[in-house]
């Protein structure tokens, strides 16, 4: 026989945790954690490690999802939390990654390169800033927004480091052109300010019937991820960046198989 999860399981994970007080700072800390991380990956930008600041940003991106997660897990929301997200993310999503691609190649644009670095980090403050105003309304309003308003900051901090990761799997001259890279930066900087619907993953769950293969793609995921780095992050945000023209109304078989459905009403 099966045996059912009590429904209080959550209520109750959250009131043990309540009761021991380093709880409270788990988020917060993940956060400030991403900011030291994303601080990092400009120190190895600076020092010429491509690398190892494109793994500093990745990581920073892992963290700035599990602590909003876990946050909304053991109900430790908090405007504050809110605020030092953004400012980690402005810091790991808009200034290390144009830092990163400046240092890589954009400084043989002299000026112009310069300009278009700046342009990105404005545009990633404007997201975030747009971003929080809409969650507030989102809240009072008491409905989970269905997907995102722009290309979110952490999504259009990998995008632009798409040319530099096909570049450490094979030397091609022209992924680290200037006016390649500077299009580009500039096309995902619009994407982040645009009105365009992208996908969201809030509002996403895994039903049982899917729970094993889910699982098994995960496993195999990281595999690929192990074995295949470069190759694998690059077709991870191919397939995002496929999927963009969908990210208001995700196709019927996804929609269907991974939409929650909705709540009995309460009487």
């Amino acid at each position: 026989m099966r045996r059912r999860i009590p429904r209080r399981g959550i209520a109750a994970l959250r009131e043990e945790m309540e009761e021991l007080p380093f709880s409270k700072f788990i988020p917060n800390a993940l956060t400030l954690l991403g900011l030291c991380t994303g601080a990092t990956a400009i120190r190895f930008a600076l020092s010429g490690h491509w690398q190892g600041a494109v793994v500093a940003i990745v990581i920073a991106a892992i963290l700035d999802t599990l602590d909003g997660r876990i946050a909304r897990l053991l109900g430790l929301e908090s405007k504050f939390g809110a605020q030092l997200d953004s400012l980690a993310d402005l810091v790991s999503f808009g200034i290390a990654p144009a830092v990163l691609v400046y240092m890589w190649t954009l400084y043989h644009g002299g000026g112009a390169g310069w300009t278009i670095a700046l342009v990105f980090c404005a545009c990633c403050a404007i997201r975030l800033a747009r971003f929080n105003i809409q969650s507030e309304e989102t809240d009072e309003d008491g409905s989970p927004a269905e997907h995102f308003t722009g290309v979110p900051a952490p999504a259009a901090a990998c995008l632009i480091l798409l040319p530099m990761l096909f570049s450490f799997q094979g030397p091609l001259a022209i992924l680290r052109d200037p006016f390649v890279n500077g299009g580009w930066m500039a096309l995902i900087s619009l994407l982040m300010v645009s009105r365009l619907p992208t996908l969201s993953l809030k509002n996403l769950y895994v039903p049982k019937r899917l729970a094993a293969p889910v699982i098994a793609f995960a496993v195999a995921l990281i595999f690929c991820v192990i074995v295949w780095p470069w190759a694998t992050f690059s077709a991870a945000l191919l397939l995002y960046t496929t999927v963009l023209p969908f990210g208001s109304r995700p196709p019927g078989p996804i929609r269907q198989s991974f939409t929650r459905p909705p709540s009995p009403p309460t009487v």
